[in-house]
């Protein structure tokens, strides 16, 4: 080939392959199941690994899971690895080479079996999910973390193995970012089934759930590394008080709600009120009718610390950190509003070791209470209320508690 035409052909060919180069990447990064406005969690992943590296310990990301050993907290050794519900029914939890089963078996025979397929939760328990089709159900044994053992799943027959609890959209809302519905293929009596595109569930709370799309701000970002401040995106602390709490109450305000649109499709500075509302058969949004599992903020709403402040979710969390059991980090932040300056200090401030003080405020304020919600082997689940007030009996118990330990 002449040289002349060589350097024409080069001329023409580079810019070219470079455009179809970077119209292929596009494409090939467009393939998040939400839309092309959204970029993935693996895209954030090359700028924010440390912040990934927390939080992948936190409840959001444990919200769902795929299962494998780090996941599923359960023995499948003999002796431990079976729940019965009488003497001639039992679970037998099973681990092969093509994954982990939950066996049913009456009078020595098993009568049904199936793969755990999905895992949601992984601070107090772990439920798990089977795909039956198209469709998700849950099987009958979790995993009970505080007692270390298999138990049945709450809310299942204690007398029989159940494998038929569908998994509606309104679970997978808040234990997974994305799921596409579709018709339901297993036949049900119950109404319409409904089912999911397998390849559209994104699991776990990633980070484009709470800071919104981030196709742009992905983009932006990587073409202009010199640019420090955070463009396209929802910085959380831009929110105002409403704005925030709603972004939370996606999840965190009760499944007692008529839903008018797929909490899917909230994005950040969104109101909730747009998406959901109590329902009427709740009853009012007082004590007596929130409960203390996943009505966070209906609870929070009722104190006299949210009403009479500014105060927000991330005023006391922060979402990329696991914070269980940081009761010393708790107490500074309720000193940071509690205090001589503020006239407003504890009551028992004075009275015990303030070293002992600063572990117990959350403890007296916040105690642990038992969900009706959730219930395991007839017991209530304890969980801690966000109603912040004064419990009597709570500061009883603290202080007979310390008295015995002097």
């Amino acid at each position: 080939m002449p040289r002349k035409r060589l350097v024409l052909f080069a001329l023409f060919f580079i810019p070219v392959t470079a455009i179809l180069t970077q119209c292929l990447s596009t494409k090939q990064a467009s393939t998040d199941p939400r839309g092309d406005e959204y970029t993935g969690a693996k895209t954030c992943l090359s700028c924010h690994k440390s912040i990934n590296d927390s939080y992948i310990h936190t409840a959001h990301a444990l919200a769902s899971s795929a299962p494998a050993d780090a996941t599923v907290n359960g023995s499948f050794l003999k002796g431990n690895d079976s729940v019965y519900y009488n003497d001639h029914a039992h679970i037998m939890m099973q681990k092969t080479d093509s994954g982990m089963y939950e066996a049913s078996f009456i009078n020595g025979q098993m009568v049904n079996r199936e793969r755990i397929d999905m895992v949601t939760g992984g601070v107090k328990g772990e439920t798990y999910l089977y795909w039956k089709e198209n469709e998700l159900f849950e099987l009958p044994v979790s995993y009970d973390n505080s007692k270390s053992k298999w138990i049945v799943s709450p809310g299942f027959d204690t007398t029989i193995a159940s494998y038929d609890r569908m998994v509606n959209l309104r679970c997978m809302e808040c234990h997974a970012s994305y799921a596409k519905t579709e018709p339901g293929k297993v036949a049900s009596f119950s109404g319409e089934a409904q089912g999911f595109d397998k390849n559209s569930v994104i699991m776990k709370i990633d980070c484009e759930r709470c800071h919104g799309p981030g196709r742009e701000h992905a983009d932006f970002q990587l073409n202009n590394p010199e640019v420090k401040t955070a463009k396209y995106i929802t910085r959380i602390q831009s929110l105002t008080q409403a704005q925030q709490t709603d972004l939370c109450g996606t999840c965190h305000s009760g499944t007692q709600t008529d839903n008018s649109r797929s909490i899917f499709e909230f994005k950040p500075g969104d109101k909730l009120s747009d998406f959901k509302q109590r329902a009427a058969s709740a009853g009012a949004p007082d004590l007596e009718h929130i409960d203390v599992h996943g009505d966070q903020l209906e609870m929070l709403k009722t104190s006299k610390c949210y009403s009479a402040s500014k105060m927000n979710c991330s005023s006391c969390h922060d979402a990329h950190k696991n914070q269980r059991n940081e009761a010393e980090m708790f107490a500074a932040k309720c000193e940071s509003c509690h205090s001589a300056v503020n006239h407003n200090l504890c009551k028992m401030t004075g009275k015990i070791d303030a070293a002992v003080l600063k572990t117990k405020c959350v403890d007296c304020h916040m105690p642990l209470l038992p969900s009706k919600a959730i219930v395991n082997e007839q017991q209530s689940v304890m969980i801690r209320t966000h109603h912040i007030a004064v419990y009597p009996d709570q500061t009883k118990k603290i202080l007979a508690y310390l008295k015995a330990k002097k």
